[in-house]
């Protein structure tokens, strides 16, 4: 791992989620920009002291030698960083698991994925939300034509931690957050709107055309978004809606998704993740359970208790890694990864999300409205 050391959520999340299944075990890593910080973190977890390195570049000057080097690395820092370290890691033959986005600008996602593709390297992006199970079902249904052809997709994003200026009063998380240097163009928009826009595409398989967007900065002082609305144009006809917030009040983690077709509808909310409701033409509102027995395969492979026995966000997050590491695996093996290895946010998915921060940020910023369309990717 690079990055998430003491103090960091995320690299927490990470280590919880892919121990969680037991396909991978923490090895090595170089954990913060001060490098006895890290090296300190890193003896606190129970690794070994040769393995606990100061920069990335040491992690790969150490781990490229060893007969047991690491399998894969996993990037937890923040997102301007992210493109020379995958680039470093890539270019020295190493698989990387990246946090969302995979890059601060357009021009350095093209590039990695280029980089990626060309390789042959694995790179995995934590779209958390893609690995629940009940999103899965929710994509089989659509492309089975369960509600029809799609019309309309609502999906939003809505949290309250930054209805302050928490970024000028000593929170380091915040203040990355809001610092275009460091955090990219987009403020809510890149750091969570991203999620939303892989969530809607994810189930509904439908490919944005074009867009308008709205950014607010409602914190005065602050450099970045922080509220976002956009319509979607996607190719066939469907519209879209997305809204990103980081200033609402009354929400700790709201992320929902609404899909309407000619013959039915969908909806999926996070926060009450083992459910999915249908609803059919002229019929009544069904709650689907996670754990039935007439549920998908890609629903069933990545659930692990019984109806009633909640699981939720370290579960669909250790789903993403138990399949990084199939695909992985079935790559080594020469063979086709099993339904746990497949549908997983890739290094495509990454430029994606990024060319859509670029498209909303530059709409925002026209001096007359207008559509725009994001670079084709």
């Amino acid at each position: 791992m690079v990055g998430g050391g003491e103090g960091a959520y995320i690299g927490n999340i990470h280590r919880l989620a892919s121990r969680l299944d037991g396909a991978w075990q923490l090895v090595a890593g170089a954990f913060d920009v001060d490098a006895e910080k890290g090296r300190a973190f890193a003896l606190s977890q129970g690794m070994d002291e040769a393995r606990s390195y100061g920069t990335y570049l040491d992690l790969i000057a150490g781990e490229r030698g060893r007969a047991d080097k690491v399998d894969a690395v996993a990037i937890c820092t923040p997102n301007f960083t992210h493109y020379p370290i995958a680039k470093a890691l890539i270019e020295a033959g190493f698989d990387v698991i990246c946090e969302k986005p995979i890059t601060a600008t357009l021009e350095d996602a093209v590039a990695l994925e280029k980089l990626a593709r060309e390789s042959g390297r694995f790179v995995g992006v934590t779209y958390t939300y893609s690995g629940y199970p009940m999103v899965h079902e929710a994509r089989v249904r659509v492309a089975a034509g369960e509600i029809g052809a799609v019309r309309s997709v609502q999906v939003e994003y809505p949290l309250e931690w930054m209805s302050k200026p928490i970024e000028r009063q000593g929170n380091a998380q915040a203040a990355w957050r809001t610092d275009p240097k460091k955090n990219g163009r987009g403020g809510s928009i890149g750091d969570i709107g991203t999620h939303a826009y892989h969530l809607a595409g994810f189930v509904t398989g439908l490919k944005l055309q074009a867009l308008t967007a709205d950014l607010a900065t409602f914190v005065e002082g602050r450099a970045l978004d922080d509220n976002a609305h956009v319509m979607m144009r996607y190719e066939g006809g469907a519209r879209g809606l997305l809204w990103s917030s980081q200033v609402a009040l009354g929400n700790s983690n709201g992320v929902r998704l609404r899909v309407f077709g000619e013959t039915g509808s969908l909806q999926w909310f996070q926060e009450q993740p083992n459910e999915l409701l249908y609803t059919p033409l002229d019929g009544r509102v069904q709650i689907i359970k996670r754990g039935a027995d007439d549920l998908s395969v890609d629903a069933k492979v990545r659930t692990r208790t019984p109806p009633g026995h909640p699981e939720g966000y370290l579960e669909a997050f250790a789903n993403l890694y138990v399949g990084f590491a199939e695909a992985i695996r079935a790559r080594r093996d020469g063979r086709a990864p099993g339904a746990l290895g497949q549908n997983l946010p890739l290094a495509y998915d990454g430029l994606k999300g990024v060319a859509f921060v670029e498209a909303v940020v530059d709409s925002a910023e026209a001096a007359t409205p207008a559509w725009l369309t994001p670079v084709a990717v």
